[in-house]
């Protein structure tokens, strides 16, 4: 007699330390409800890649939202495809785990990054390794982008390594340039830096080749006109200003201001006429909760990390939008 589906998920989830939607999916998408040897064994022997990290640092990162956003996924609903169009550090894609994930962003360079990863992965340990943690090394590299037509001078993995060791040894893991495309943040003092993450590298590329990812450059409004009814779309965009000097949301040449936010609203709705799952987090301000008047949400409490003098950090008021 087959065990109950719940009764082998919580075998799972207890015995790995993982989430029900994460082992899940892994089940759903290849494991199709086996007996209960074969899918312990399966997560036993890829429990390595299956644990990994994010291996950039991230303004914003969703660790302490992490229990409430995976609360909130859609789990009693059959999800075809994953989409989301602000990776970042991969906010829920990592804590979720979906096949043939469509995972994007507009900034170039995070996405160089994970499509070397994939693909490229012991390239770009070996010149990672021959770095070192040094403030004159990281001003150097820095200067790369104002450089005329450096992108097409410096081949994809260098780009990547020097995405990866800016971020691990930059103020706070900042991600932000300038009006002209020049990457600013400040070089910080940090106790050994891990820039090189070999073991981590090696688990997220395997991830990605097993579950078959696809990365994209691209503005959300254009990936997204490929979801569909039955696929699931988690929106981690720059966040509403609280006030005028808390903007620490330029990652790229354009600011992702009020204009933005509205013609996000206006995609989520699109998406749920076409009969798609949507989540959104945002902060809590009064103009998010106007452009998504008429959909559920919840409120909840995080601590921000961004600024260098620990007086000005503190707690925010966060949204969670979805429309199921």
């Amino acid at each position: 007699m087959k065990e109950n589906k719940k009764d082998i998920i919580w075998k799972i989830v207890s015995e790995f330390e993982l989430n029900e939607v994460l082992v899940n999916n892994y089940i759903e998408d290849y494991l199709k409800w086996e007996d209960y040897n074969t899918i312990r064994r399966f997560f036993k022997e890829n429990i390595d890649f299956i644990k990994v990290k994010p291996f950039v640092k991230w303004v914003g990162w969703k660790r302490q939202l992490m229990p409430i956003l995976i609360e909130e996924y859609p789990l009693d609903k059959k999800i075809k495809k994953y989409y989301e169009p602000f990776l970042g550090w991969g906010a829920l894609f990592l804590n979720v785990q979906k096949k043939n994930s469509i995972l994007s962003d507009i900034n170039k360079e995070l996405i160089n990054a994970y499509q070397v990863i994939k693909d490229n992965v012991n390239d770009l340990i070996k010149f990672l390794k021959t770095l070192r943690y040094d403030k004159e090394l990281f001003l150097e590299i820095r200067a790369w982008d104002r450089e005329e037509w450096w992108e097409e001078k410096y081949w994809k993995i260098k780009r990547a390594w020097r995405f990866i060791f800016l971020n691990r040894t930059c103020f706070n893991g900042l991600y932000r340039v300038n009006s002209k495309g020049y990457f600013n943040v400040p070089f910080w003092r940090y106790t050994n830096p891990d820039f090189i993450q070999e073991e981590n590298l090696i688990n997220l590329s395997r991830l990605f080749n097993f579950l078959n990812i696809k990365f994209k450059i691209s503005w959300f409004e254009e990936v997204l006109e490929n979801a569909w009814e039955g696929d699931f779309i988690y929106l981690d965009p720059p966040y509403d200003t609280i006030n005028e000097t808390s903007n620490f949301t330029s990652y790229d040449k354009s600011w992702f201001g009020k204009e933005l936010q509205v013609t996000l609203a206006e995609t989520f709705k699109k998406l749920d006429k076409k009969g798609a799952y949507v989540m959104l987090s945002n902060h809590d301000t009064d103009f998010i909760k106007e452009i998504y008047d008429w959909y559920k949400f919840k409120i909840v409490k995080a601590r921000r990390n961004i600024n260098s003098k620990g007086d000005k950090r503190g707690e925010v008021n966060e949204i969670i939008i979805k429309n199921y």
